[in-house]
């Protein structure tokens, strides 16, 4: 192959194995972790496991090696566990921050919070009126004056008798 040939190549990567595949802890500097690689959930079952076999070892002892292999079991068994599609750290994760949130929710990426309360203050005066000021406002209004309508024949007899009693007044010598 000649350099020009060389120079025409291309090199093509592929990331998608690492997309497919969860993150594994199966390498810490120069030493392998035995029968690993690992996820972060059995790790956490791992050591937190040991450390409660370890102080409860008088509980269990009488049980043989019966917890232990439960102990083994449970590691093995969390490798491809999944809570809603998620890993159970991220499950957890995610939890935690739904608790940590203000219960009234976030506006603009603050905490929502109610306004406080406040006394409402303030003042009014009564002074008082003059006494034409208190006749005035208390005073009705007077109703529409009308205008008595003249009869304009001479009068009946019925005119005369309510004209007699103030009721109707009649113009023109009645």
């Amino acid at each position: 192959m000649s350099a020009a040939t060389a120079a025409r190549q291309r090199l093509a990567r592929s990331y998608t194995a690492a997309r497919r595949h969860p993150w594994v802890l199966g390498k810490l500097g120069d030493w392998v972790i035995w029968f690993g690689p690992y996820t972060p959930a059995q790790l956490v079952v791992l050591g937190g496991g040991a450390v409660l076999l370890i102080n409860t070892f008088s509980w269990w002892s009488w049980l043989g090696p019966v917890p232990v292999v439960l102990w083994l079991v449970s590691v093995w068994a969390v490798r491809g566990a999944k809570v809603a599609g998620v890993s159970p750290s991220t499950a957890v994760l995610g939890l935690l921050q739904l608790l940590s949130q203000p219960q009234a929710g976030r506006i603009a990426g603050r905490a929502a919070r109610d306004v406080r309360p406040r006394f409402l203050t303030g003042a009014f005066v009564i002074e008082p009126g003059t006494i034409p000021e208190v006749l005035a406002a208390s005073a009705p209004v007077p109703a529409r004056a009308v205008a008595p309508v003249a009869p304009v024949g001479p009068a009946s007899g019925l005119s005369q008798l309510l004209g007699s009693a103030g009721r109707v007044q009649s113009v023109g010598g009645l």
